[in-house]
């Protein structure tokens, strides 16, 4: 299963996931689209996350990107060969970014 999101450095919400991302984050259509991507992982990781989502803006696009993520009832899971890239807009400016990843275990 493929899953792809965009993120914003805003604090806006998701603008997609497909059906295997909102098995993986526990939430439907409604909620998922409303969580801001930050808070799909846990605070302790927040800063390198933050680094990783800069030098994606700053290259264009990362790839092997990995890192752990958590569900909305707390379910932790580890995401791996992760693409995350740059969305842009209809006027060619950045919108925000995406990412693809069809890895993922649960972490116990």
């Amino acid at each position: 299963m493929n899953y792809t999101t965009p993120y914003s450095p805003l604090p806006t919400p998701r603008l997609y996931g497909n059906r295997k991302a909102l098995e993986l984050w526990e939430l439907s259509w409604e909620e998922f689209t409303r969580m801001p991507s930050r808070k799909s992982a846990e605070e302790v990781v927040q800063e390198e996350r933050d680094r990783l989502l800069l030098e994606a803006t700053t290259k264009g696009f990362i790839t092997n990107y990995s890192g752990i993520r958590t569900s909305s009832n707390g379910k932790r899971f580890y995401i791996e060969d992760t693409i995350l890239w740059n969305v842009l807009d209809e006027q060619n400016q950045y919108y925000g970014q995406a990412a693809f990843f069809s890895t993922w275990k649960f972490i116990t």
